[in-house]
C-alpha cells in the first residue's frame, strides 16, 4: 500500500523500511503474544522518520512514546486511538464486516470494509477509482486470509504502555504531521484533530476526495506533503 511513497522517497534519496505489520502483507501471525511496537523497533537501527496509517498509525504513536530516541518525526495518516468513543455509525459498519465473515461469505464482508473506509460514509463505490479500490479488496482479502490460518490464542497483541497512548499524547515531542481525508468517517477525522491539537506543536493536514487511505487514492498529495515536512522541499 506504500508503493507509490516508496517511489518519490526513494527518488530523492531517502532509505526506506516498509515493514508488513502482523496479519498484513506476506506477514503471518505467530503462536505467541506479540507487540507491533517491538515488531517495528526491531526493524529500526537508529532515529527515523516514523509514518502509520490507521493501526499503522496507533502503532507509531506508540513507538514514539516507548523509544523515542528512534523516532525523529512522526507522519501519522488518519491514526487509530485506543479508548475512542466511537459512533453508531462506525460500530455498524464493523458489525456488518463481522457478520459476513463470522457467516464465511468474505468477499462480503471486503465490500463492508470497502463501503467504510474506502468509500467513505457520503461516497458511493461508482465515484471511487475502481483499481485502487479492487487493489485495497485484494489486501483485505489477503489479512482475512492470514487471520483463518491463526491457530490457538497467541495472536493476542500484548499492551506496552500503561497508561496508553490516548492519556499520554502531550508527551510526545518530536515534530508531528497528522493527515486525514476529508470522506474519512467522522470519527477518524475528530481522532485526528485531536492528536494534532494534543501534540504540541503538530500540523493537520486533509487531503480533499479522500477517504480513510489517502496514501493510495491521493499518492501525489500525500508525497507532496511527506517531501515538505521531511525537508526534501
Amino acid at each position: 500500500m506504500w508503493q507509490p511513497q516508496v517511489e518519490a522517497l526513494s527518488a530523492v534519496g531517502y532509505d526506506l523500511l516498509v515493514p508488513d505489520l502482523r496479519g498484513f502483507g506476506g506477514r503471518k501471525f505467530e503462536e505467541a503474544p506479540f507487540s507491533h511496537v517491538r515488531d517495528v523497533e526491531a526493524v529500526l537501527d537508529g532515529p527515523a522518520a516514523v509514518v502509520g496509517n490507521s493501526l499503522g498509525g496507533r502503532v507509531a504513536l506508540e513507538l514514539a512514546l516507548d523509544r523515542s530516541d528512534l523516532v525523529e518525526r512522526l507522519v501519522l495518516i488518519a491514526p487509530g486511538l485506543p479508548g475512542w468513543e466511537w459512533s453508531e455509525e462506525t460500530r455498524a459498519g464493523w458489525a456488518r464486516e463481522g457478520a459476513a465473515y463470522d457467516r464465511g461469505d468474505l468477499e462480503a464482508a471486503a465490500e463492508e470494509s470497502l463501503r467504510l473506509w474506502v468509500d467513505g460514509p457520503r461516497r458511493s463505490p461508482e465515484t471511487v477509482d475502481p483499481t485502487m479500490r479492487a487493489a485495497v479488496r485484494e489486501m483485505i482479502l489477503g489479512s482475512y486470509a492470514l487471520d483463518q490460518d491463526a491457530t490457538g490464542d497467541g495472536v493476542e497483541e500484548e499492551a506496552i504502555l500503561d497508561p496508553p497512548v490516548n492519556e499520554r499524547l502531550s508527551e510526545i515531542a518530536c515534530p508531528t504531521l497528522v493527515v486525514v481525508g476529508d470522506e474519512d468517517v467522522d470519527d477518524m477525522r475528530a481522532i485526528a484533530a485531536h492528536v494534532a491539537d494534543s501534540i504540541d506543536g503538530a500540523r493537520l493536514a486533509t487531503i480533499a476526495n479522500s477517504a480513510h487511505l489517502p496514501s493510495l487514492e491521493k499518492p501525489d498529495e500525500v508525497n507532496v506533503l511527506l517531501l515538505e515536512f521531511l525537508g526534501a522541499r
